[in-house]
């Protein structure tokens, strides 16, 4: 039995958490105190997480002991369920990486009780520069429903989400293949027009894979693909909101649009994540990448043209809070509850009887800091 006295991320109200057998056995009411415990909540859920601590998924030399590392690296930020996310590269690296995961969660309890579902970000995006973003130009390509299926079977059928741009012309009949066969398709990394977006919500699309990022640095005031975006209300969208990748007014402007419960935050970290300040070789491909005091993740000797990102979603938490004037709970739900629902993890809610999936954090001088984790009843992290 484990007992852990917190606050209610929600109301406040304070409780001694007793967990038993995988479950939360008791919320016993504190008639004292209270203020001086961590909050408890639902545990974090991230879409779109790329690697962490030197780590990276797009690894050709990708192995199943390096998946686990990242895994296991989770429990420290709070998040209970991650999406594996491997981006734009050539056929034989991507079934390389993919297969590997999916080999990993097979057969390493420890990796399958922190990951089910993998995020396919690329190659069929634009090769445009800005929205392509960091994903080589070379390994871009049109829709190819083939390819597709078998890197589905490299991975077991655990592509949940796929991030894609619907400005090819077989992209609607690629679209509707995806999504009957139960695929989540985002929109992402585009220079479609109207018509193409318009096209790919009809087809099936239901999301925005970090919406204003992957973009040009100037575009038409309108119409463009940001506004058929926002105003899709078929759309669901996800949002880097680590205060590098998006200014507090588009963050702000986004979420309002949208309403948070049509908005979930990513880290979309790197294996740069968990990383000290300092210049690193990516071993995804991306060159050298420097690591600020900040958390920013730049390309070395400059600040300002961004190489991913390296900063935990917790900190997205306090960053929405900030920028949307968004309560506690809405924030953690953002990055929890929302996520969940959209790869279908059953993420309980925080009551008698439920599985405990949770994390138990404070917020200290603007900081989200984890002080435990507490994975499908377990507890995997507590701070020192």
């Amino acid at each position: 039995m484990t007992s852990i006295k917190a606050r209610h991320y929600g109301t406040g109200t304070g409780y001694e958490v007793i967990l038993q057998e995988g479950e939360i056995s008791a919320l016993s009411y504190l008639f004292t105190g209270g203020a001086e415990h961590p909050f408890v909540a639902p545990g974090l859920v991230d879409l779109q997480v790329n690697g962490y601590g030197g780590q990276e998924f797009n690894d050709p030399a990708l192995t199943l002991d390096q998946v686990r590392q990242i895994a296991l690296a989770m429990d420290a930020d709070g998040v209970v369920e991650f999406c594996p996310t491997f981006t734009t590269a050539s056929y034989e690296l991507l079934h390389h990486s993919i297969s590997t995961v999916a080999n990993a969660i097979e057969t390493d309890p420890v990796v399958a009780r922190r990951c089910q579902s993998l995020h396919l970000e690329g190659p069929y995006i634009s090769p445009e520069d800005g929205p392509r973003g960091a994903h080589p130009l070379e390994h871009v390509r049109p829709p190819c429903w083939d390819e597709f299926q078998q890197l589905q079977e490299a991975a077991n059928g655990r592509i949940r989400i796929l991030t894609l741009s619907p400005e090819y012309e077989n992209s609607v009949e690629f679209i509707q293949k995806v999504v009957q066969s139960g695929v989540v398709v985002a929109i992402g990394h585009t220079s479609a027009n109207s018509e193409q977006i318009q096209a790919a919500v009809d087809a099936g699309a239901s999301m925005s894979t970090h919406l204003g990022n992957g973009a040009h640095g100037s575009i038409r005031r309108h119409p463009n693909y940001l506004w058929d975006q926002i105003a899709e209300d078929r759309l669901a969208c996800s949002l880097i909101a680590d205060g590098h990748h998006l200014p507090p007014a588009v963050v702000k402007t986004i979420v309002r649009a949208k309403t948070v419960e049509r908005c979930v935050l990513v880290s979309d970290i790197t294996g740069m994540g968990g990383m000290p300040p300092g210049v690193y070789e990516s071993t995804a491909g991306l060159g050298s990448v420097e690591v600020l005091e900040d958390g920013r993740l730049v390309v070395p000797g400059q600040r300002q043209l961004l190489a991913g990102a390296a900063l935990p979603i917790g900190v997205g938490i306090v960053k929405v809070m900030e920028f949307a004037n968004l309560t506690l709970e809405s924030a953690v739900n953002m990055a929890s509850l929302g996520p969940a629902r959209i790869i279908q993890y059953r993420l309980p809610k925080l009551e008698v009887g439920a599985k405990a999936d949770l994390v138990f954090f404070d917020i200290v001088d603007g900081q989200f800091e984890v002080v435990a984790t507490v994975n499908a009843g377990e507890l995997v992290y507590l701070k020192d």
